[in-house]
């Protein structure tokens, strides 16, 4: 039969986690605050105009499942592919130096697939802007 855990063990074990615990129960906190008083204290007109449904602030068109265009994707994975890029090798270029070629061989394989992704786009057309 195993033997009980210690609590005196498990409290000494969870000790680093206390702040974290208390900073998502303050944060908790905050937000229900900041939401039940903007529903109490916010003014309330609504009118038919501002009930209706709109996209990036002019009525929308079409129906509700209608199919985007594939413009719409190839904007979405150039914008991966340079926000990804920008996100992961920012802190490698901090760090270059310290990682030697063990970090320039690590991030070889990255940078080649983020051009073969740039490459893509490219061919595709999605880096000319229609006016």
């Amino acid at each position: 039969m195993p033997a009980a855990p210690n609590p005196a063990a498990l409290s000494k074990d969870m000790a680093p986690y206390v702040p974290l615990l208390l900073l998502f129960l303050v944060a908790a906190v905050i937000v229900g605050a900041m939401f039940t008083l903007t529903s109490i204290l916010g003014p309330k007109n609504p009118t038919e105009e501002k009930m209706m449904p709109f996209e990036c602030g002019s009525d929308s068109t079409g129906a509700r499942h209608a199919k985007l265009s594939v413009k719409f994707y190839m904007t979405a994975i150039l914008f991966v592919v340079l926000d990804v890029e920008v996100v992961l090798l920012y802190p490698w270029v901090i760090t270059f130096r310290e990682s030697g070629w063990k970090g320039l061989l690590t991030m070889v394989p990255f940078m080649l697939l983020l051009v073969v992704g740039l490459l893509y786009e490219w061919k595709k057309g999605a880096m000319e802007w229609e006016r």
